[in-house]
């Protein structure tokens, strides 16, 4: 060690980085517990991805809201599914099924 450095001068310094880092990975986890979304990004727009649930393998739920109201869809690798609302029952994974798709979502935009 350097002359003028202690061990309890090092012991405060470690002692102190270590809080910092422990207080960093708090934060990170209390943001990551609460959900917290910058509101800014999604200003404006009338398709929102509200939620998605990973329900593991390639399989998701998402809740989607078209102006106000909210659709909740199953996702696979294959098929989009609406599992609420009036959108159609199933779109599969091809051109043009995912054309109407979004021929549906923009007049459902355009109505609400």
């Amino acid at each position: 060690m350097a002359p003028g450095i202690t061990g309890a001068d090092l012991f405060r310094v470690l002692g102190s980085l270590a809080l910092v880092i422990a207080l960093l990975v708090l934060l990170l986890w209390a943001l990551k517990r609460l959900n917290i979304k910058i509101s800014s990004q999604n200003a404006g727009r009338k398709l929102q991805v509200v939620e998605i649930l990973s329900l593991g393998g390639r399989q998701k739920i998402a809740l989607v809201r078209v102006g106000a109201k909210e659709v909740l869809i199953g996702i696979s690798p294959t098929q989009i599914t609406a599992l609420t609302g009036e959108m159609s029952s199933h779109v599969d994974a091809n051109p043009d099924n995912v054309k109407a798709l979004d021929k549906e979502l923009n007049e459902e935009i355009h109505v609400a």
